[in-house]
């Protein structure tokens, strides 16, 4: 008896949850300073290196250098205005949470 009533119950609800019409979750806003905005992108020749600075609203946050010899590296601002740190591999820099903790 318990079975049956049990099976009806979810066979009830899955009923019901067919019948409704689910709305997909809308995406989340930005977090504050992220825009949609694609970057403007110079590209620059120093003798054999190209450097590849990258803004948003005239703000320069990034700038991707390849030597003539060796890898790609990037320099990027976590700051507006602050300096700019050596990063090798754009996507582990992005993944790791860094906070200010002390500042003098």
């Amino acid at each position: 008896m318990k079975k049956t009533a049990f099976a009806a119950a979810l066979a009830l609800t899955a009923q019901l949850a067919i019948a409704q019409k689910l709305e997909p979750i809308p995406d989340p806003p930005a977090p504050p300073g992220v825009t949609d905005e694609e970057p403007d992108v110079t590209i620059r020749q120093r003798g054999e290196d190209r450097y590849e600075e990258y803004r948003v609203r005239g703000q320069l946050y990034m700038i991707k250098v390849t030597p003539r010899v060796g890898k790609p590296y990037y320099l990027v601002s976590r700051e507006k205005g602050g300096a700019f740190e050596r990063v090798d591999d754009l996507d582990r820099a992005r993944t790791v949470t860094q906070w200010v903790l002390f500042k003098w």
